[in-house]
This record gives C-alpha cells, sequence and structure tokens, in this order.
C-alpha cells in the first residue's frame, strides 16, 4: 500500500467522523469546546486504534467480524439515529432533548463510525502488511486525518446551525440513519 493509498483511505475513513461532527456542530450552534475536543479525540482515537485491532486479531476476528461488522454499525447509528429524531419530534422544548454532549453518546458515535476500520485493519494482512512498521504509520495517520475531520466538520456544523435555524435534531437523526443504510447496503450488495 503506497503512502498516497494510505492517505485516500484515512480521508475516505474519515468521512462518517466529519459528518457526524457536523450533524453535533448543527444541533449545538455555538462551540463547546469540551465537546468539539472530546468528539474529536474519541473518533480520532477509535479510527487509528480499531485498524489495529483488526490487523492484530485478523488470524481469530476475520470470520467473526466479516459476517456482521456492517449490522453492528448499522444497529448502533440507527438507534442513536432514531433517538435523535424521536426527541426532536416531541416539540415540546422544556423536554430533554437528544444530548450529543452525554460521553455515552459520544462513545456510540465513535465505535458505529469506525467499524469500517476494523474490516480496513482486518484487510491489511491481506494486502501482506505483517510487520508493526508497515501497520504503524497508515494507523497514525487515519486516526490524524479523523481527528481533524471532526475537528473541522464540528467547525462547519457550529457556523451553519447559527446561519440557519431549522429542526437540526431529526436532521441529525436522519444523517445518521442515512449512514447506517449505506454501511449496510455496501456490505450486504458485495
Amino acid at each position: 500500500m503506497t503512502q498516497l493509498e494510505v492517505w485516500f483511505l484515512a480521508f475516505s475513513l474519515a468521512m462518517d467522523c466529519f459528518t457526524v461532527a457536523v450533524a453535533t456542530g448543527i444541533m449545538q450552534q455555538r462551540v463547546r469546546v469540551a465537546t468539539w475536543l472530546t468528539m474529536s479525540v474519541l473518533f480520532g482515537l477509535f479510527q487509528g486504534v480499531m485498524p489495529l485491532f483488526g490487523w492484530l486479531g485478523t488470524s481469530y476476528f476475520y470470520n467473526l467480524i466479516e459476517q456482521f461488522d456492517h449490522w453492528i454499525a448499522f444497529g448502533l447509528l440507527s438507534f442513536v439515529g432514531g433517538q435523535m429524531i424521536f426527541e426532536g419530534m416531541k416539540g415540546d422544548d422544556n423536554q430533554h432533548h437528544f444530548d450529543p454532549t452525554r460521553l455515552s453518546v459520544m462513545l456510540a458515535l465513535a465505535v458505529a463510525t469506525s467499524i469500517d476500520a476494523l474490516a480496513v485493519g482486518i484487510s491489511f494482512t491481506c494486502v501482506g502488511m505483517t510487520t508493526w512498521e508497515q501497520v504503524s504509520a497508515p494507523v497514525v495517520i487515519i486516526g490524524l486525518v479523523s481527528l481533524v475531520m471532526s475537528l473541522v466538520g464540528y467547525g462547519i456544523g457550529v457556523v451553519f446551525g447559527r446561519r440557519f435555524r431549522f429542526p437540526v435534531e431529526p436532521i441529525g437523526g436522519l444523517i445518521l440513519l442515512a449512514i447506517g443504510c449505506r454501511i449496510l447496503y455496501e456490505h450486504l450488495a458485495i
């Protein structure tokens, strides 16, 4: 795998993180530094660690993960997205709405958006990456690109959320459902 291919791979894996970060920023409508940094670090960390786990566990996990990784990602994103849609449709501003600042929500989103990265780690072995030296640079690049794309996405979402006032929770939920459906479709269409 060439350096250019690693960078393209990193950007493609980071797109889900970017999209979720944009949706969160739209919901927040202002920069909340703790949320911004925590989400971005979690997304970068999970996107970087999951390929490593996939690579390390290739011999054990390959048959297990390959069969249902897309269902895990779809389930997590559908659950969180459905909750966002449900909370946003309540209409009562005094009710508790979906809170993307909760650590449990951020962790669920980090796991859901990094399932594909786990599969990428499994593929590292299939393309001949057998040593730590061969895997370390791609793992770091994937993590850093996801972190930066999440930071940028959240910022874009905040600017967009301030400028346009509309029901952001249902829209954010639909975005998460769309990502989950895309992951499911890509794996089932193969």
